[in-house]
């Protein structure tokens, strides 16, 4: 249905008139399909933007539900939404809606994994990223270059930001570029460092315009860039990228190691505890000292030689040395893991 008398024409006549899309390009917008993996600040951004360019099928995928400190930079968010603890995935289509009543929502209130992700992806034009750990980046790398789904990613924490677009085949991938996962609690988190909106903004809006090149077919304006900002320092900086890596093991040969079950995170009820043990992959170890630094802001935090105990609210987490960590309070997996990338990290 469309409201008010609109018609197409009349609600992208701006659009259309942009050289770099016109009648030809909306027509294209109109027929694509986005996925937006994520919808918090970034992908909440991305979802209203994509929206109201006229995309028209759009899914959305988040595990979270909205709280209060989303609301300072989550812009499709409302208090009420916060009062019901909607699932952001439900907010963000039910808003959009409102938005534009043309397009087609589809809302998926799910963990990501290896066991998921390939179905989610499933008849998707471009995938944006709006997680906020590598590990999902590194699920949603192999799954769109073994699919071959162009995708880009994004991030940003503090005032600092970072995007760049893969095509599978024709770019380097997320591997090529970071071959290997940062460690656990190495890198400052939204929950840890903060997040300014301006940034938010900036990341998002290159994205969505990578996106709508991608899904209008101007591939020659790509950036073919890794492109990173920092907003409150009046830093811009682009790296040009070239050929993808001849010895990426994701692009070159071709090993999805995050769609593998034997090599994902481990996560695990403890029966009878009221937790849950979350166990990255790999081998990783985690400075007790460093992490104590940046959790203190955030909490009450305890520690010793051998582990970490940290209290956010409910929970608390108790974090070992191998990255391993046991977060009490919960009794379910989707909710240990996401307490885990906001304070841990990854």
């Amino acid at each position: 249905m469309i409201r008010g008398g609109d018609t197409q024409t009349d609600r992208y006549s701006r659009q259309i008139l942009f050289d770099g899309i016109g009648a030809e390009g909306q027509k294209r917008l109109r027929a694509s399909r986005g996925v937006i993996l994520g919808c918090g600040a970034l992908g909440s951004a991305q979802a209203e933007s994509l929206a109201r360019a006229g995309v028209g099928k759009l899914r959305f995928i988040d595990r979270d539900f909205v709280e209060f400190s989303n609301l300072q930079r989550q812009t499709m968010f409302t208090e009420t939404d916060a009062s019901e603890r909607l699932p952001k995935a439900i907010a963000c289509s039910n808003h959009i809606q409102e938005i534009n009543s043309e397009i087609k929502a589809e809302a998926e209130i799910v963990d990501v994994n290896h066991s998921n992700i390939e179905s989610l992806i499933d008849g998707a034009d471009v995938v944006l990223d709006g997680t906020d750990n590598f590990a999902t980046r590194y699920l949603l790398n192999d799954a769109c270059v073994k699919h071959k789904v162009n995708w880009v990613y994004g991030a940003a924490v503090g005032s600092y930001g970072v995007t760049m677009t893969i095509r599978p085949g024709d770019t380097p991938c997320l591997r090529c570029v970071f071959s290997e996962t940062p460690s656990p609690a190495s890198a400052p988190t939204c929950d840890t460092a903060g997040v300014i909106m301006p940034i938010i903004s900036v990341v998002a809006a290159m994205q969505v315009t990578e996106a709508l090149k991608l899904l209008t077919g101007h591939i020659e304006a790509l950036h073919g860039s890794l492109m990173q900002f920092d907003v409150w320092r009046n830093e811009w900086r682009r790296i040009s990228l070239t050929e993808p890596s001849p010895s990426c093991k994701t692009c070159a040969l071709r090993k999805f190691e995050t769609l593998d079950a034997e090599t994902r995170e481990f996560a695990a009820v403890l029966c009878g505890r009221h937790a849950v043990q979350v166990s990255p992959p790999g081998n990783s170890h985690i400075d007790l000292a460093a992490l104590r630094r940046k959790l203190e802001p955030s909490g009450e935090v305890k520690v010793n030689d051998y582990l970490l105990r940290f209290r956010a609210g409910e929970y608390e987490l108790t974090v070992f040395r191998d990255a391993r960590s046991i977060i009490r309070g919960t009794d379910d997996v989707a909710t240990a893991r996401s307490l885990y990338s906001k304070y841990i990290g990854n």
